[in-house]
């Protein structure tokens, strides 16, 4: 998740939301938060999330009720999820990773609003016609090409001396790993760096991308956008657990 330019959308987004909802009273707007994953390993996120509220001047419980819906990395239960929210008749709804989150989103609402981040090409993924004119309810958080150089750039900063750069994409999502992957070797090309790119979706996978890593003499780590889920807490294991590399994801 890249936090400042989620803020900024998310506090550009108030704007949009329901004049019926905010006038209501005693009841207050609500928000439908939908993720992938759980809340425990995104600890971070929701602190920005809720900076970037704060910002926009609303705080939860004073100005604004969150309904929060997690996946828990099953992904099947997002469509589910998303039409709860909408009959519970939230105000916006934010998916703040995954392409296949706003997807989900987008097919139980076309009305209600929903701010989104994506690391892949929000117009391939079909969720907006285009990005100067994605028309519908969805407002567009894309910048992945443009993020990608900047993490490469941050990352040759911190390793000026690393020549084995690591790219790991989830390929359970195709078209967002298939992106990355080809804005990163864009990326590191104008640098001088070769990219090898490595796959993993389950636990067992990651496990053995790691080991590969290892076995590879990797300098430094870079992570695809979209999400792992249910594998999270053991990729940030492995993670912490190999001190020698650095990391770059979802800043």
């Amino acid at each position: 998740m890249r936090r400042r330019e989620f803020i900024t959308l998310l506090g550009g987004a108030t704007a949009a939301w329901p004049v019926v909802a905010r006038a209501q009273q005693p009841k207050l707007p609500v928000i439908g938060f939908l993720h992938p994953g759980s809340a425990e390993p995104n600890a971070s996120l929701l602190a920005a999330f809720r900076k970037g509220l704060a910002e926009a001047g609303y705080t939860e419980g004073n100005n604004v009720a969150i309904e929060f819906r997690w996946a828990h990395g099953e992904n099947s239960r997002l469509g589910e999820m998303a039409a709860d929210l909408v009959q519970r008749q939230v105000a916006v709804i934010v998916t703040p990773i995954g392409t296949v989150t706003v997807l989900a989103a987008k097919t139980a609402t076309t009305t209600i609003p929903i701010v989104f981040s994506a690391g892949t090409d929000p117009v391939k993924a079909g969720i907006v016609a285009s990005l100067r004119r994605p028309g519908g309810n969805v407002s567009v958080n894309y910048m992945a090409a443009e993020l990608s150089a900047k993490r490469l750039s941050l990352l040759h900063e911190l390793t000026p001396r690393a020549a084995r750069i690591a790219l790991l994409v989830n390929p359970a999502n195709p078209i967002p790993a298939e992106t990355i992957t080809k804005d990163t070797e864009a990326a590191a090309g104008t640098i001088g760096w070769h990219i090898n790119v490595y796959k993993a979706e389950t636990g067992r996978e990651i496990e053995m991308a790691f080991d590969a890593l290892v076995r590879d003499r990797a300098d430094a780590l870079v992570i695809g956008a979209e999400p792992f889920s249910a594998s999270d807490r053991i990729l940030s294991a492995r993670i912490s657990r190999n001190r020698w590399t650095h990391e770059l994801w979802s800043e």
